[in-house]
């Protein structure tokens, strides 16, 4: 991995230690995000109360107890609006996975459905400055459109970081794809200091090395 991927995913890491928070959990509760993350591959949801009440006595307070580590996100009345890197909501970013059409947080996340679950993506979005469609087929973790979007770029704004909200709502809405290399260059110009870009293969990287050990 190279110096660039180290000191991004170190970044990422102080913003979002997820895996750090998983491995805090009591190993119910860990079993239980891990679950949810598979349900979505699975059911293309999120796991029912009655089916995460198999897995922990209290589904409340261990659906508090990941959202207080941020590893997921909590709705006003307790109800799972996302778990890293998919969400409930409709987003910038879809993935088309075992016939199911997912919501997730960003860029990097939609990247990492594939590699995550070594399962065959099509991922939906657009470049944020241009507009242009994005879509991006993966297959294990390769990209296997590659002559199509070749030149597709990553952004990540680090300073959208909101130490009084969460990864979701603040850095995840602006780690983009941008259309090519001139327009990522371009969209990094305009805030030098605050904006990283990394090419699709560094980015599949990232995602794949930031999110797979979740599931381990």
């Amino acid at each position: 991995m190279t110096g660039k991927l180290e000191k991004a995913i170190e970044r990422l890491t102080t913003v979002l230690p997820l895996i750090q928070n998983q491995h805090e959990c009591a190993p119910p509760v860990k079993r239980l995000h891990q679950r949810i993350l598979r349900s979505f591959i699975v059911n293309g949801r999120a796991m029912l109360r009655e089916e995460m009440a198999i897995l922990v006595n209290d589904v409340s307070e261990a659906l508090h107890e990941l959202s207080k580590r941020d590893l997921v996100t909590l709705s006003e009345t307790g109800e799972l609006t996302g778990i890293y890197p998919f969400s409930t909501q409709e987003r910038e970013h879809s993935v088309l996975v075992n016939g199911h059409l997912l919501h997730v947080m960003c860029a990097l996340d939609a990247l990492a459905v594939s590699p995550m679950f070594n399962e065959t993506t099509q991922i939906t979005s657009q470049c944020r400055v241009t507009s242009k469609l994005v879509i991006i087929k993966m297959r294990k973790g390769y990209v296997q459109n590659i002559d199509a979007v070749s030149d597709v770029h990553v952004g990540i704004a680090w300073s959208a970081v909101n130490t009084q909200s969460t990864c979701a709502d603040s850095l995840c809405l602006q780690m983009i794809f941008l259309i090519d290399k001139q327009t990522a260059k371009k969209w990094q110009a305009d805030e030098t200091e605050g904006r990283e870009i990394f090419t699709l293969h560094e980015a599949v990287e990232f995602a794949s090395r930031f999110f797979s050990p979740l599931l381990t």
